[in-house]
């Protein structure tokens, strides 16, 4: 720990509320930031992280927000109770950040060029052609392909990880002293994982820039970090070096996080069951329109050819960076995007069907999104969330029945019925999981597509997500399309593994042998990254 810390937090309390409703979501918390290091602030859902790192850009709702005690020092400088106009040149400029939820982040009206460039007129007043140059330079070095036909893309034009990408180039856009990291890496695969994370330690190396990292991804602490503070309602319960947290942490809830993580193998399902889902050389492609007269010249491939089989009470991976087309695949199964190949479910043929006849299916083929916060309305209760679908599908229960049901359907993801006058913000990322979960399951599907469902999990959540999948996987016989770059959970529950890069099928086969024996030099570089196994340049697993 530094004499002459970048970053000194002393006794940081947070309440919110106002007069008899205090809640004090951060108590007595104390920690420092030396020039040149990374500190991970690691804890569960609502132990306090996030609002931590608000307070150190007083981006905190004041005044319904308010610090009881405690001091933030940059520099030497107080930041507690600075005017607007000596926190207005710290942000952006001397301290970025990366906020956690991207989709919400990024303004949906404003392209991404006008986005990362405001960050830069605020503070360098560069012009417009140097701006420009700068961008594309940013973009193309958090491993966003084709940067410069992206200037012109709205946040919704992009992938999950590509957003993630764009939030990553604004935080780094001039070349910050201190960079706070909320959940950096969520939506990025394995591969783009390990260069943003090289890219952030080189930037470090180079500017001698801080971080301070907040993640629930316990490997890449590991990786990154420099020292670790522990934090749980509030209270930071242990730091210290990362080697000795990890080596040997004395505090029970540290060892309790340490432990926690997605273990097993999915239950062995018969392998003659019925197939539920089944397409062969599924083509999914996208025209490209140019001139005044938007003729087509060309097509984006998202998917090109791919064949897949999904039997009842089986799992099928679908793993690949961001952008190769996994999600764009499921969309294509349900019949919610336009695509090109026969579509058999449930042995018929379903592709020639129009909506009107697709309808009584839909109850069947259902699907949890990645994003569990953008999908619920946040002007609906969670009875309502859930009560919609059986009310498209069964119009003709009584009130009494359905509220029934959507009792049932939250008892058994593990939530109290009596939360069902709630409203979404209401609730944790892995509570919001299981809403969204209970909102597929209240029609009882055969088919379930789960796109990206532990993401934004921490550790200990992913676990018990996972099991509660496998366990109403059991209890239904539910086929499942698990999309994930999360490639420990696509073994803990995955029976087949499709390895997916722009567009193509890279790799397919039985989980077993793509995880302990993968051919393909692609394949062996995400399970090297995932697994913290050495990987060489070119992808293949050294010895």
């Amino acid at each position: 720990m530094s004499d002459n810390p970048l970053l000194h937090i002393s006794n940081l309390s947070v309440s919110f509320g106002r007069d008899d409703r205090e809640v004090r979501a951060v108590r007595r918390a104390s920690f420092d930031i030396g020039r040149g290091e990374t500190v991970a602030l690691v804890g569960e859902s609502g132990s306090g992280k996030s609002v931590t790192a608000l307070s150190i850009m007083q981006l905190l709702p004041y005044p319904m927000a308010w610090h009881p005690e405690g001091s933030i020092k940059f520099n030497g400088s107080e930041l507690v109770g600075a005017d607007e106009d000596v926190l207005s040149k710290i942000r952006g400029d001397q301290i970025g950040i990366i906020f956690q939820e991207p989709m919400t982040s990024l303004n949906p009206l404003h392209t991404i060029e006008k986005q990362v460039g405001e960050i830069i007129f605020l503070h360098k007043k560069l012009d417009r052609d140097l701006a420009k140059r700068r961008i594309i330079e940013l973009l193309q070095q958090v491993g966003l392909a084709e940067a410069e036909s992206r200037l012109g893309a709205y946040p919704h034009q992009l992938s999950g990880g590509q957003r993630q990408r764009v939030m990553i180039a604004m935080a780094l856009a001039n070349d910050p002293d201190l960079l706070i990291a909320d959940e950096p890496t969520t939506a990025l695969d394995v591969t783009i994982q390990a260069q943003i994370l090289a890219l952030l330690k080189e930037l470090q190396v180079k500017r001698n820039m801080s971080m301070l990292l907040i993640t629930h991804d316990l490997g890449i602490v590991r990786k990154v970090a420099d020292r670790v503070c522990v934090m749980t309602h509030g209270q930071i319960v242990e730091q210290g070096p990362t080697e000795d947290i990890f080596e040997n942490p004395q505090h029970s809830y540290t060892q309790h996080l340490l432990a926690a993580e997605p273990k097993g193998k999915p239950i062995t399902a018969h392998a003659d069951a019925p197939i539920i889902m089944e397409t062969d050389y599924l083509k999914v492609w996208f025209p490209i329109k140019r001139g005044v007269l938007r003729r087509v010249v060309g097509h984006v491939k998202a998917v090109d050819g791919i064949s897949v089989q999904v039997r009842e009470g089986h799992t099928v991976g679908v793993v690949g960076e961001s952008g190769s087309g996994k999600t764009t695949l499921a969309l294509g199964l349900l019949r919610l995007e336009k695509s090109d190949g026969p579509i058999v479910f449930v042995g018929r043929d379903i592709q020639g069907w129009s909506w009107k006849e697709l309808r009584p299916l839909r109850r069947e083929m259902q699907i949890v999104f990645q994003d569990p916060y953008g999908s619920l309305s946040p002007r609906m209760s969670i009875g309502q969330i859930i009560e919609e679908g059986l009310l498209v599908h069964e119009p003709d229960l009584s009130y009494e029945a359905r509220r029934k049901i959507i009792d049932d359907a939250l008892v058994e993801v593990g939530l109290d019925p009596e939360t069902q006058d709630r409203y979404p913000h209401e609730f944790s990322g892995g509570q919001r999981q299981r809403i969204a979960i209970a909102r597929a399951m209240v029609l009882k599907p055969r088919f379930l597509v789960l796109d990206e469902p532990t993401s934004a999990l921490d550790m200990s959540v992913q676990a018990q997500i996972v099991d509660l999948l496998r366990d109403l996987q059991q209890r239904h016989k539910l086929a499942y399309l698990f999309i994930s770059h999360d490639l420990k959970v696509v073994r803990a529950l995955a029976d087949e593994v499709i390895v997916m890069r722009q567009g193509k099928v890279v790799e397919q086969g039985a989980a077993d042998q793509i995880f302990d024996a993968p051919k393909e030099a692609y394949t062996k570089a995400l399970i090297a990254a995932a697994f913290d196994i050495e990987a060489v340049e070119d992808g293949s697993v050294s010895t």
